[in-house]
C-alpha cells in the first residue's frame, strides 16, 4: 500500500511541475499554424497548399502533443542510454534520401526529404533530436576532462558526423543548426573561453573555404543581393521582394483572415509564413509572435538552469539553440537581413515532421525540468529509493 502510495504522490507532484506554460505557448502556436494553413487553402491565396496540409498539421500537433508528454514523463537519462536503438535508425533514414526515395521541394536546392509513397518525411528533422540526445549523453560521458584536446576532437567528430551529411545533401540551412546546437551544448558543459576565442579566431579562414568551394553560384547569388539591394528584383530578389510586400500590406492590424485580397509569395505556408502573419495581423500580430518564439526560448533556458545536471543543462540548451537559431534565421530571411536559406519557423511552418521533432524536443526539457528531484519522477519507487 506505501508502494502505491509514493508512486501515486510521485505522479501528482510530477505533473504538478511541469512547465505548463511552455507546453501551452508552444500548443498555441502550433494551434495558430493550422489555422493559418486552413485560411491559406479556404482563400486560395496559393496554390501551393492543399486540404492535407492544415491536416496533417493538425495530426502532427495531436501526436507532438501526446508525444511530449511521455517524453517528458520518462528520465531524460534513460532515453540517452538507448542512444545505440534509434541512431542507426536515423542515419539509415537519411542515408535512404540519397537513393531514388530521396526528393527535394520544388524549386529547393537541396535533397532532404524521403517519399514512401503514403507519407513523405524529412529525416534532417529526427538526426536533430537525435543529436541532442547522443552529444549530451556524450558530453556526460566526457565530464570533466571537456577541455582535454583529444576529448574535444571527439566530441567535434561526433558533431561533425550528421553536419556533413546534411551538408552533403545541399541542406547548409540545418548544417548550420547543428553547428549552433554545437556550441550552445558544448558552453553550456563548461567549454573553455580560449577554445571559443580560437574557434572566433579561425571563422574568416572558415567562411572564406566555404564561400569559395561549398557554396555555389546561387547561394552567393541571395548572400550579394543583401549587399547590393534591387540587382535581382525578378530572380533571387522575387521572394523577399513579396514577402515585404505582404508585411507592408497588413499595415498595423491586418487585413484579417477573410481579406479580399493578398499578396501571394513563394512558400507561404512553410517557410515564408512570417509574412502570411504580417499580412493577415499587421505589424501587432508579428510583435506578438516575435514575443511568443522569444519567450519560449527564454522558458528554455530558464527550465535548463533548473535541471539537476550537465546532462539535463546541455539538452536543454541544445533545444534553446535550435529554436533560437531556427527563429533567428528564419525571421531574417523573411525581413531580408539574412540571405534565403530554407529554414522554417517553429510550430508556425508547415511539416508535419519538423511538428513532431520540436514537440518531442520540448518533451525532453520539461523531463530535464521535472526530474530534477528524484520524488517527483514517474518511475521512482520511494519506499525502494530509486
Amino acid at each position: 500500500m506505501k508502494r502505491n502510495i509514493s508512486t501515486e504522490t510521485a505522479r501528482g507532484g510530477f505533473f504538478k511541475r511541469i512547465d505548463r506554460l511552455l507546453l501551452l505557448l508552444v500548443t498555441f502556436c502550433s494551434g495558430m499554424s493550422v489555422v493559418l494553413l486552413r485560411t491559406l487553402w479556404v482563400q486560395q491565396i496559393t496554390d501551393e497548399v492543399d486540404a492535407n496540409d492544415w491536416i496533417v498539421q493538425l495530426i502532427s500537433l495531436g501526436l507532438g502533443l501526446v508525444g511530449c508528454l511521455v517524453v517528458s514523463a520518462i528520465d531524460y537519462h534513460k532515453l540517452a542510454k538507448f542512444w545505440f536503438l534509434y541512431a542507426p535508425v536515423a542515419l539509415g533514414l537519411v542515408a535512404l534520401t540519397f537513393t531514388s526515395l530521396g526528393y527535394g521541394r520544388e524549386g529547393a536546392d537541396d535533397r532532404n526529404w524521403i517519399d514512401f509513397g503514403f507519407v513523405q518525411i524529412q529525416p534532417s528533422e529526427i538526426l536533430k533530436l537525435v543529436f541532442l540526445l547522443t552529444f549530451a549523453y556524450h558530453i556526460s560521458k566526457v565530464g570533466t576532462k571537456l577541455n582535454q584536446p583529444f576529448q574535444l576532437f571527439l566530441l567535434l567528430l561526433h558533431a561533425g558526423v550528421p553536419m556533413g551529411i546534411v551538408a552533403v545533401q545541399g541542406d547548409y540551412g540545418t548544417a548550420i543548426i547543428f553547428a549552433a546546437m554545437t556550441v550552445f551544448m558544448l558552453f553550456a558543459a563548461g567549454l573553455s573561453l580560449w577554445y571559443l576565442l580560437g574557434g572566433a579566431a579561425l571563422m574568416p579562414l572558415v567562411i572564406w573555404f566555404v564561400w569559395t568551394y561549398v557554396f555555389g553560384d546561387i547561394h552567393r547569388g541571395r548572400i550579394n543581393v543583401l549587399f547590393h539591394p534591387g540587382t535581382d528584383p525578378l530572380g533571387l530578389e522575387y521572394q523577399q521582394f513579396l514577402g515585404l510586400k505582404a508585411i507592408r500590406a497588413g499595415k498595423l492590424f491586418g487585413v484579417g483572415l477573410h481579406g479580399t485580397e493578398y499578396v501571394t509569395v513563394p512558400e507561404m505556408h512553410n517557410d515564408f509564413i512570417f509574412a502570411f502573419i504580417g499580412e493577415a495581423f499587421g505589424f501587432v500580430g508579428t510583435v506578438v509572435t516575435i514575443v511568443l518564439l522569444a519567450v519560449i526560448c527564454l522558458r528554455v533556458f530558464r527550465d535548463g538552469k533548473a535541471a539537476k545536471d550537465a546532462m539535463g543543462r546541455t539538452i536543454c540548451m541544445g533545444v534553446f539553440a535550435i529554436l533560437f537559431t531556427h527563429d533567428l534565421m528564419n525571421l531574417g530571411m523573411v525581413l531580408k537581413v539574412m540571405p534565403v536559406i530554407g529554414i522554417p519557423l517553429p510550430f508556425f511552418s508547415a511539416g508535419g515532421t519538423a511538428m513532431l521533432s520540436m514537440y518531442l524536443c520540448i518533451g525532453l526539457v520539461i523531463s530535464a525540468y521535472t526530474h530534477n528531484q528524484k520524488k517527483y519522477r514517474v518511475f521512482y519507487d520511494a519506499e525502494a529509493g530509486r
